[in-house]
């Protein structure tokens, strides 16, 4: 009943949540000024009259629009995913499993790790590139918008898919959530005789044509439509991270499609892909070539991000530009070199996790040099801590420590005592919440300005940042050490007659104190964006964070001048300018 009751209620709250974007994308009413951001947003465009309503972003085919569109759909995967491991966290605190049940649990946990990567970190990512990309490059939209709008529309119905076992669980007898993990381990995800685990495969599948379809935008947009005086000189490293995302996309989740449906093959017609000798390892080899480099898909728009962002609250311009393009093009590089290192402990040939342990050791020189970069921008910098500036500098100390638990994990001989214990999942939450949450929180702060045309509640600002950081370290610093107490991942109890029981609840009840602030800090910040867009102090200036006085003032702020002043024109009621 406890297990029925929490999917009944994750489900319930997530439909409120769909109707309420619904309902405030539908009131949203257009105004008579142009388009960019904020009271430009929904309104009549210079030369064209936009649709209003729902129908206007149902139809749209702009890319500020699709931007927009992405980050409320990475906004809702958010919650989604936050909501379950929420759950997941009070189930652990204490030993037995005695709130959600281990079924429940492994539900929870393989939705939670889905819903993150695939529609939270690829989307949110695909907000930012969207909106800024066109304009960063001088580009009037992306090379193919309409691809664009379908790339984006293929998401909810892969959503939906991804999530159906857990929404039709309450309506349809024998259909589940997926238990399987995020990472559909065989022979488990064959034997799991689950209708929702092939819903999910389709919706995986879905999503990741969705951005396959992204990418070959992305590449002909910043390929031939750069204005003439954005060379591969000037091109702005938001945007070269960009462009290597995608190309890593290009390689990796056709692949990942291809494994995908030869699962599915094997789950519903018999063939014997995977359900053979050497299948097991044959899927781990083909999920990690994908999965590795994902980890650089979803970091390294992050790490442009920073770059981007971190110069203009530091008031220098970054140290070693050239060097953090090239450390940039050597990681998606050599992010195709170490997808072994997930299977030191599966048997394989020494010489090839030696080679392997090479190559994941040496990733780690490019991400040091950006962030030996970064540190030695901020020195003898004129340092404003603005709210962007504060993420950007958590993002830092998160990554580091995010960075060397990997160094220690690329190691053959630590990683046989670290795999599959909490050390792993600290080491990667280090990386996706320490760090690339960070990295997306900054940048909707520096843009919000820019995209809504009114101030956020710097107050607020600041102590969603502090509750944040404060939350994540005590959440995942716990799980550090937990993996050195050999706590297993993915267990939903320890209620072990031998083991350090004591040691490893009060480690768990500890980072679930960092959950609950975490969540109180998303929630500030949901509110304080929400309330900011719709009542906070409007932008009374072309240049919002002074970005004059120490030449730091980019295309993008151009723009945003452009867009006033076009604005100020038609609301004066003087004649649009040519």
């Amino acid at each position: 009943m406890v297990q029925l009751s929490s999917q009944v209620a994750l489900t319930v709250v997530m439909g409120i949540v769909f109707i309420s974007i619904a309902v405030l994308l539908s009131r949203r009413q257009p105004q008579s000024v142009p388009s960019g951001g904020g009271e430009f947003v929904g309104s009549e465009e210079i030369g064209g009259e936009k649709l209003r309503g729902l129908l206007r972003w149902v139809t749209t085919v702009d890319h500020k629009d699709i931007g927009l569109l992405y980050g409320v759909f990475a906004v809702i995967s958010f919650a989604w995913g936050g909501i379950a491991v929420v759950l997941m966290r009070f189930e652990l605190i204490t030993p037995a499993s005695d709130l959600l049940g281990r079924s429940t649990y492994n539900v929870l946990l393989t939705s939670h790790g889905i819903t993150m990567l695939f529609l939270f970190g690829t989307p949110i990512l695909a907000a930012f590139a969207n909106y800024f990309i066109p304009i960063l490059i001088g580009a009037d939209d992306m090379a193919f918008p309409r691809i664009n709008a379908i790339a984006f529309w293929l998401l909810p119905p892969g959503a939906l898919l991804i999530w159906g076992g857990i929404i039709l669980n309450p309506v349809l007898s024998g259909v589940e959530g997926a238990a399987t993990a995020w990472t559909l381990y065989t022979p488990l995800s064959i034997q799991q005789a689950n209708p929702g685990l092939d819903l999910m495969i389709l919706g995986l599948h879905l999503s990741g044509v969705a951005a396959t379809m992204g990418a070959i935008n992305f590449i002909a947009t910043i390929f031939t439509q750069r204005g003439e005086d954005v060379t591969w000189a000037n091109l702005d490293l938001f945007s070269w991270t960009i462009l290597v995302q995608s190309a890593q996309i290009l390689f990796t989740f056709p692949l990942l499609g291809s494994a995908l449906m030869m699962l599915l093959a094997d789950r519903n017609f018999g063939t014997t892909f995977f359900a053979t000798d050497g299948g097991t390892i044959l899927w781990q080899h083909l999920f990690w070539f994908f999965g590795h480099p994902e980890v650089y898909i979803l970091v390294l728009p992050p790490m442009g991000l920073i770059s981007y962002i971190l110069p203009r609250f530091a008031g220098r311009k970054l140290f070693g530009f050239k060097f953090v393009v090239y450390s940039t093009l050597a990681l998606g590089v050599l992010s195709f070199g170490v997808w072994a290192h997930h299977m030191f402990a599966t048997g394989i040939d020494p010489r090839l996790r030696a080679s392997f342990m090479a190559v994941s050791i040496a990733i780690a020189i490019p991400s040091a040099v950006k962030v030996f970069n970064w540190i030695t921008t901020l020195w003898n910098g004129r340092i404003r801590l603005r709210t962007p500036m504060l993420f950007c500098i958590g993002f830092i100390a998160n990554f580091i420590i995010g960075g060397v638990t990997g160094v220690f994990e690329a190691a053959i001989p630590v990683d046989l005592v670290l795999h599959d214990t909490y050390h792993v999942v600290a080491h990667f939450h280090y990386v996706i919440m320490g760090a690339i949450a960070f990295a997306v929180f900054a940048g909707i702060y520096y843009w919000f300005p820019l995209y809504a045309g009114r101030w956020y509640q710097a107050t607020l600002g600041k102590a969603h940042f502090w509750l944040t950081m404060v939350g994540t370290n005590l959440t995942f610093f716990p799980m550090i050490l937990l993996g050195y107490g050999g706590m297993p991942r993915r267990y939903a109890a320890y209620a072990t007659p031998v083991g350090p029981v004591d040691y490893f609840t009060l480690l768990h009840q500890l980072a679930t104190v960092g959950v609950v602030l975490l969540v109180v800090g998303q929630l500030i910040f949901v509110w304080n964006l929400v309330s900011s867009w719709l009542e906070g102090k409007r932008v009374d200036s072309d240049d919002p964070w002074n970005l004059e006085r120490d030449d730091q003032n980019t295309r993008e702020w151009q723009w945003f001048a452009e867009q006033r002043a076009a604005a100020l024109t038609v609301t004066d009621g003087g004649e649009e300018a040519d």
